[in-house]
């Protein structure tokens, strides 16, 4: 294999397999996408839920919301090519209280901003024409919503890289970053990567990458799990769809609701907890390395005195089935504790700033001869084509490719 490359790809999950999408596109340029773990998809993109998202969350202008939009389309469109399983099912947001209808208005008000079709408003009666378990007094239907395999994605993007001429190298953990000549010299577990130009896909150790290659990230990856259970195949009549909670404003995340798979069940959750690794998908998941950075940035503790009573809320979520689904049942009220058993987990790679402050939209920071992507978090998977032909644009420009 040639160790010579025009731009090399930290990290083969889904916006990194984006990229090398993109840039293999150019005619003559050598791109090698570098991936630590044996396979593709092993952390964030492999524990997605698996929802293509609309656009209906998003601040209208930002980058989220732009990539999200061109993006949802795109990943259908890519779907249909590959003959990938997806299904554009729609989706429910769900007030249950009077409290939450001025954030429901916002979502709606959104949504139309973000060029959303099929939104529709309902009333409390109109919610069960869509989902008949549900309770609530308002809630908008979001018919581009839809669900798909992003695993599966993600190894058909490395397929449409390869053939094309790229190459995509696992178990090539980066382990330090040079400058040789005019070249960037990147140290892998398989050995040395001679490249022009580089770009930084590596999700929960982005941080540490744009610090290996001599740049300051601004930010430090915060890591949050997100536990799901799962309905016993006698209740998911439940659920036909995706119902989903009016989301805390004040927070980053969208509570726990219910989405069915595409291959098969319906899951119900995620909480979202501080993990104390940032591959630690159990609870007892612990890195020394890892508690001690968190515990040594002050953003941090700043974070920390601002969220705490949320972070009780979801703790006590994480270690009480009763309590989880007792907030479950919010959404749906004749789920009862024996409906659900535990499934999986996923570890969300969250940037936090030294003022303690969660970004919410992607970070891409560019340096000499590199591109950093610092903060891609959902809808990233859903905007991920977009995202890989914007970072494709970055480089381009920058490093003239």
């Amino acid at each position: 294999m040639s160790s010579t490359f025009d731009v090399a790809i930290i990290g083969g999950g889904i916006v990194g397999t984006a990229t090398g999408m993109a840039l293999v596109r150019r005619p003559g340029l050598r791109v090698v996408i570098l991936e630590a773990e044996p396979s593709l998809a092993a952390h964030q993109t492999g524990h997605n839920s698996g929802v293509i998202h609309s656009g209906l969350y998003y601040k209208p202008g930002s980058l989220k919301a732009a990539n999200c939009v061109e993006g949802r389309e795109k990943m259908y469109r890519f779907c249909e090519a590959h003959a990938i399983a997806h299904d554009r099912c729609g989706k429910l947001v769900v007030a249950t209280e009077p409290s939450q209808m001025a954030a429901l208005d916002e979502l709606e008000r959104r949504g139309r901003a973000n060029g959303l079709r099929g939104l529709r408003r309902l009333r409390a009666e109109e919610l069960k024409e869509y989902e008949p378990a549900v309770a609530g007094i308002a809630g908008l239907h979001v018919a581009e919503t839809g669900i798909v395999d992003y695993t599966a994605v993600t190894h058909a993007f490395a397929r449409v890289t390869t053939e094309a001429g790229g190459e995509v190298r696992t178990s090539a953990r980066v382990r330090g970053v040079t400058r040789r000549g005019g070249a960037l010299v990147i140290e892998t577990a398989r050995g040395e990567v001679e490249t022009r130009a580089l770009i930084n896909c590596a999700g929960l150790q982005s941080d540490r990458v744009a610090r290996m290659c001599g740049v300051a990230p601004g930010v430090a990856i915060v890591p949050f799990r997100g536990e799901y259970y799962e309905i016993v195949p006698a209740r998911q009549s439940l659920v036909r769809n995706l119902i989903y909670p009016v989301p805390d404003p004040r927070f980053p995340f969208l509570g726990v609701h219910f989405t069915r798979m595409i291959q098969g069940g319906v899951e119900a959750g995620p909480n979202a907890v501080l993990a104390f690794r940032r591959e630690g998908y159990a609870r007892t998941s612990f890195s020394l390395r890892d508690s001690a950075a968190l515990l040594a940035y002050g953003g941090f503790w700043r974070m920390a005195a601002k969220y705490w009573p949320m972070a009780i809320g979801e703790w006590h979520r994480s270690f009480s089935k009763r309590a989880f689904v007792k907030a479950l049942r919010g959404l749906v009220p004749e789920l009862r504790d024996e409906d659900v058993h535990p499934s999986g987990s996923g570890v969300r790679a969250q940037a936090l700033d030294p003022k303690g402050g969660l970004l919410d939209d992607f970070r891409i920071v560019e340096a000499d001869r590199m591109v950093h992507v610092l903060n891609a978090p959902s809808p990233a998977a859903t905007a991920s084509i977009s995202i890989g032909e914007r970072i494709a644009e970055i480089a381009g420009r920058s490093f003239g490719l």
